[in-house]
């Protein structure tokens, strides 16, 4: 059973993503360590002992479509009713509409702790709480005041609606319609598929934000509008008025996440009766709602990087009670009679080892972005720079730390061996909710290009440099430190770092010589390249830290670790950017367009 890693987390905001040094200069409010550990100790409370025992429940009964309204596994309802009573929801929405403006670097902590309980039912929050961001970034006042006070709370849940049968990542081809009535309405037609959470029994209404397009809008991406649609129409009081002219047509049947309804939605179907055309109001203006989803999109992709962080934990720590209780031959300098616990022999050792420096790894790139992000709207006249490190680490955080969830928990069913492939112990649900994090939000390819064409040359460069410098600084540290412990933990950073800063200087010319193909074909070992470099410095600061709870040494440990067993792969990741495009352009005669 999955147990919240409470102390580690705290460890982790506070003396390796960077929340200690932003307290103590009082960046973050009134904000003190008490109240992050009194927070994120009732969040593991509730993650381990509410979230976590209803995970197999949901997997095994999955959401259900019955006489065209969908049902939660049984006691999901409950829980997300007790999950509204303890005001998780509102941890970041601002105090105006019921929020706790806290800290975003908080709520990702608690968004890991969910979604090792049951991913599946951590989704509907993290929907949620991206419309809500939307809402209020570029929402009207009416609607701010109609609609947010409700979704604060967890009362009704929102959704993300873009894409279609035909379109997919290219939205600028979405044929969902608007059309304009004269009271400043919209009616909305249209099918959306893959629609997370977009009907349930568990909230009183859904707030679904729609991308369409008007009669007369342009062309592509500059032709989209955003609307706010929800499955009830609101009156003027805030009560609950007739229902909306949408649907859920029918529930995808999904290799993991099953208690998450994934809906396909009708719009403007006239199935209720009257005038047909779902009506919605717009958010922001016509023709730019892109932007305006971007807003929730880009929460989304961190969040979804927390989904990574949190399938690798719940993965290891199962793994790691297997390994301890399952015994099998005999380990090498093992004593006394009978076989040895499999933890000990060196193969399944070197497994777990991996489990943990990955997860912990892609956990500190992940409260890294989200502390950028705090101090993006908190740290005056550097809140540029940390825009921009944000703008950095985002794509980072999202493709390393879900390749990672997939990665850990396949690793995961190696260490239960045959028992692992066996459903029944449970090693094989984190593999398939794992599964489809890498795809969502902008695929991890889509997450390379960003990184690549968009956010390195974010101020001429020098984001980037200066980042690099920074992780430079971390390995000296290291060697400064003169602990026996870390072993060739700094040569091994040099290394890797000198490898980071070659290819980043390499797509640099790229870039600027025009040379995108080869840029491109180069941008998801270099994303993967940062992530294992991201992951080496940030373990070794965590070992530098004074850690209060005495892990110290094992934090040392693990480092040396990573550095010795993980970190060479840098170099061959260098080689791929570098060296890889011309025989990828060569190898395409091996993809013909008929199958053979």
């Amino acid at each position: 059973m999955y147990k919240a890693p409470v102390e580690e987390i705290a460890f982790t905001l506070k003396h390796v993503a960077g929340m200690g040094e932003a307290i103590s200069k009082g960046l973050l409010g009134d904000l003190g360590e008490d109240l992050v550990d009194a927070i994120l100790a009732e969040a593991g409370r509730f993650a381990t002992e509410e979230v976590a025992p209803l995970a197999d429940i949901g997997d095994r009964q999955g959401a259900r479509l019955i006489d065209g309204e969908v049902r939660l596994p049984d006691g999901w309802r409950d829980l997300y009713r007790h999950w509204i009573a303890g005001g998780w929801n509102g941890l970041t929405a601002p105090e105006a509409f019921g929020g706790q403006a806290l800290p975003h670097m908080l709520n990702v902590a608690a968004l890991e702790m969910w979604n090792s309980g049951s991913m599946a039912f951590a989704l509907a929050p993290t929907l949620t709480m991206g419309a809500i961001e939307a809402v209020s970034t570029h929402g009207s006042v009416a609607l701010k005041d109609k609609y947010l006070e409700k979704m604060v709370s967890g009362e009704w849940t929102g959704t993300m609606n873009l894409t279609e049968p035909h379109a997919g990542s290219d939205l600028g081809v979405l044929k969902a319609r608007a059309e304009r009535r004269d009271d400043g309405s919209y009616r909305l037609f249209g099918q959306k598929i893959f629609i997370t959470w977009g009907e349930h029994d568990a909230a009183d209404n859904i707030i679904h934000l729609v991308l369409a397009r008007l009669p007369d809008a342009p062309a592509g991406t500059r032709g989209i509008s955003l609307f706010l649609v929800p499955k009830f129409l609101v009156n003027d009081d805030g009560s609950l008025g007739a229902r909306n002219d949408l649907f859920c047509h029918s529930l995808e049947h999904k290799l993991g996440i099953h208690g998450s309804p994934t809906c396909t939605m009708i719009y403007g179907d006239g199935i209720f009766g009257g005038e047909k055309g779902a009506v919605g109001w717009l958010v922001g203006e016509e023709n730019k709602g892109l932007a305006c989803m971007f807003t929730m999109m880009n929460n989304a992709r961190l969040a979804v990087g927390m989904q990574g962080v949190a399938i690798a934990e719940a993965a290891t720590q199962k793994a790691l009670a297997y390994a301890r209780e399952r015994t099998q031959g005999r380990a090498p300098g093992a004593s006394g009679a009978g076989m040895s616990p499999i933890v000990d022999h060196p193969d399944v050792a070197r497994m777990l080892l991996t489990m943990k420096a990955l997860t912990q790894g892609a956990r500190a790139i992940s409260y890294a972005c989200a502390h950028a992000i705090d101090m993006s709207h908190r740290a005056g006249e550097t809140s540029r720079q940390w825009q921009e490190r944000a703008a950095l680490l985002t794509p980072i955080a999202k493709s390393f730390s879900t390749d990672t969830g997939v990665d850990v928990a396949s690793l995961g069913i190696q260490v239960h061996g045959g028992m692992g492939f066996i459903e029944e112990t449970g090693a094989a649900r984190y593999l398939r909710d794992a599964r489809i994090a890498p795809i969502y939000e902008g695929t991890n390819g889509i997450q390379a290009i960003d990184l690549v064409t968009r956010k390195l040359p974010l101020s001429g460069g020098d984001q980037v440099k200066g980042f690099i410098a920074e992780l430079r600084e971390i390995a000296n540290g290291v060697r400064r430190s003169n602990l026996d412990g870390f072993g060739e933990t700094a040569v091994r950073l040099d290394a890797a770092i000198a490898d980071l800063e070659r290819t980043t200087a390499w797509l640099m010319k790229a870039l600027a010589e025009n040379s995108i193909a080869e840029a491109l074909s180069g941008a998801t070992p270099y994303q993967r390249l940062f992530g294992l470099v991201l992951t080496g410095c940030y373990l070794a600061k965590g070992g530098l830290a004074e850690s209060s709870d005495g892990a110290g040494e094992g934090r040392i440990a693990l480092c040396r670790f990573a550095a010795e067993n993980l970190l060479a792969e840098t170099a061959a990741l260098r080689d791929r950017v570098v060296n890889g495009a011309a025989s990828l352009a060569a190898a395409r005669i091996c993809l013909p367009e008929e199958t053979l």
